[in-house]
């Protein structure tokens, strides 16, 4: 109800398509950085975590610390770039920025790389808010399926709130969500686990002595979530968005170190301790599951229900974020011609209707998945391989062609797709990311030196 509230705040308070989408551009450092780490880590990382955690130990924390690179290589080479030029022209998209250094039709392909990649991620927090809520708010009811009411009751509150307030209303629940979470997880979550669990000696005795180093990971692996959530940073649009409602350049680059620190070390190993205890209390389980049955399970009621809602805000802070995003890439990007004959007001009524819409699409695709982590990677692998290679070429190169970024974009993504649903083996077991990664750029170079011709 406190989250429907805020949305209900911001409703009232927002008068403009500015302040919906990019927050009346005038929000501090502190809660942009705590809200991007809020809406990077999530719901699909948090329990994605707790996954690793289980089945690979202390080494599943590389996942973020891939996410510490990208942020701080981003506030370093991309985020002072990008806000002068937001100051310049009022941007509020991601498209909106190769519009500029491209033209308006490659940033109606990018807008629907986009808005699908984010509506992905939307139905992977879904998934995971659903699962949790179904192993322990409603894993007692008999007259539904527990994980589909869950699902439904999710999908409701993430999309009725996202509706009536907002970006506003997102980064400023964030702030409190990954309080929240961190400080749940952190100072009660595991200290009770460890204790119920009985201590060090029976937990070092429950688990391979694998799990306690950082080493239990292939290289291969290393490079496939470098090449996954590395680049994320540099195309994602809620962190265009988070950069646009930043006040200055300066305040737009603390936000992404502030960032960057919050996800590892301090919630990656939490995140991932809290799986391995998992491990401990029900090593027969699936790793995605284990950890909200340690939760409602060992943990006392009080403390379950605070960890609980931890988890929880985890959840809301990235599914808002990743609806709001997907419904701004509609709305700004790919239908934004028809709507300048409208009103402020008006443009509030379409965005909101626009959030309404997908974020129903999202709840329907959450219902046919059944991993988070796998639909919040091949989210990012898709979005990486079609938008990575011309977003760089903008930023950082002079030799800039329209063609070449279309075609790049298209060919990129789609091969990355084609093979993941055909799940076709791949060299050394690289990801599908690495392929279309190279295969954008080498379709980008060759496209640009036939039109240049």
């Amino acid at each position: 109800m406190g989250i429907l509230a805020v949305g209900m705040y911001f409703y009232k308070k927002n008068t403009s398509r500015e302040d919906f989408y990019v927050g009346g551009r005038s929000i501090s450092s502190g809660h942009i950085g705590l809200s991007i780490a809020a809406t990077d880590v999530g719901g699909g990382f948090s329990i994605g975590l707790g996954g690793l955690g289980f089945t690979m130990g202390l080494a599943g924390t590389w996942l973020l610390f891939t996410g510490l690179i990208g942020a701080w290589l981003a506030a370093v080479l991309t985020v002072p770039k990008l806000k002068k030029l937001d100051m310049q022209h009022g941007l509020f998209t991601f498209p909106d920025f190769l519009a500029l250094k491209y033209n308006r039709d490659v940033a109606t392909i990018a807008a629907l790389i986009s808005g699908i990649g984010y509506l992905g991620f939307t139905s992977g927090q879904i998934l995971a808010g659903g699962k949790l809520a179904a192993a322990s708010v409603f894993s007692t009811i008999t007259w539904a399926d527990p994980l589909f009411f869950s699902l439904v009751v999710m999908a409701l509150v993430v999309v009725i709130y996202t509706v009536m307030g907002g970006l506003k209303a997102v980064i400023y629940t964030d702030t409190v969500q990954w309080i929240v979470l961190l400080s749940g997880l952190l100072f009660l979550g595991f200290p009770f686990a460890y204790y119920k669990l009985g201590g060090w000696e029976v937990i070092n005795n429950a688990l391979p002595d694998s799990h306690f180093s950082l080493t239990n990971i292939s290289g291969i692996t290393l490079v496939n979530w470098s090449f996954s959530i590395i680049p994320i940073w540099f195309i994602a649009m809620t962190l265009y968005q988070r950069v646009y409602a930043s006040r200055n350049v300066k305040q737009a680059k603390r936000a992404f170190f502030i960032a960057g620190i919050f996800e590892y070390p301090m919630l990656a190993f939490v995140g991932v301790g809290l799986g391995m205890l998992a491990r401990v209390a029900f090593p027969e389980n699936d790793p995605e599951t284990a950890l909200p049955m340690l939760l409602t399970k060992v943990l006392p009621i009080g403390v379950a229900g605070f960890v609980l809602a931890a988890y929880f805000s985890a959840v809301m802070s990235t599914a808002d974020s990743c609806l709001i995003a997907s419904s701004g890439n509609f709305l700004n990007d790919i239908f934004s011609k028809k709507l300048k004959k409208y009103n402020s007001q008006r443009l509030i009524i379409f965005s909101q209707l626009v959030t309404l819409i997908i974020g129903v699409l999202a709840f329907l695709l959450a219902t046919y998945f059944t991993s988070v982590l796998s639909i919040v990677l091949h989210s990012y692998s898709f979005m990486v391989s079609g938008l990575l290679v011309p977003t760089l070429f903008a930023y950082f190169s002079k030799y800039t062609s329209s063609k070449a970024a279309m075609v790049s974009m298209i060919g990129g993504g789609s091969l990355t797709l084609f093979l993941i649903f055909t799940n076709i083996k791949l060299p050394i077991g690289l990801d599908a990311t690495i392929f279309g990664i190279a295969a954008s750029f080498a379709l980008y170079l060759i496209t640009y030196t036939l039109s240049t011709k």
